[in-house]
């Protein structure tokens, strides 16, 4: 974990984020922290879509379901990145509440977990993540582990799933580690 940092370090380090490839940003969201209203914890797992990836809602170009991915930085252009677990370190009571279940692996495990530990709904689409009521801080991860992404149909051999290498939080296992 990183230490402190000043206001202009941590919007050069958003910066920095939002204006990487997806994948890029993928891997190094690892170890950074997400809250809405201050309820969250650090990421541990994300995939990466880019629109020229068949697997990607954006791959057949802007919907009204898609049209956020198309936005600018931070929320596009046609990629995102999703959040698939956090390790969850703030308001476990309200996240507990929220899931019905006090076991912590199994509050933010996943993209529809995560969600609703979270109370993230399509009310929030849109919105940036270094913007109230979210919060997203850097952080470094104890290890990457890579491997292919999970639930998907087409271009499924995609090394775009990041993990942190030996958490308990992940959504699933990830096969033999890669680095």
């Amino acid at each position: 974990m990183i230490g402190p940092i000043s206001r202009p370090q941590l919007i050069a380090r958003q910066a920095e984020l939002f204006n990487s490839p997806s994948d890029v940003a993928a891997r190094d969201m690892i170890g950074w922290t997400l809250t809405v209203n201050g309820v969250g914890g650090r990421i541990v797992e994300t995939e990466a879509y880019h629109h020229e990836d068949p697997a990607s809602h954006s791959f057949s170009g802007p919907t009204p379901r898609n049209e956020v991915m198309f936005g600018p930085p931070g929320v596009g252009p046609g990629s995102a990145v999703l959040l698939r677990a956090l390790e969850p370190t703030a308001g476990l009571a309200l996240m507990s509440a929220r899931r019905g279940t006090n076991d912590p692996r199994l509050l933010c495990s996943g993209p529809g977990r995560l969600g609703q530990a979270l109370a993230v709904t399509r009310e929030q689409n849109g919105l940036r993540l270094d913007e109230p009521p979210f919060e997203l801080i850097p952080g470094d991860a104890a290890g990457i582990v890579v491997g292919p992404r999970i639930g998907i149909s087409k271009a499924m051999d995609a090394p775009w799933r990041f993990g942190e290498r030996g958490s308990r939080f992940l959504s699933r296992p990830f096969p033999a580690a890669r680095g």
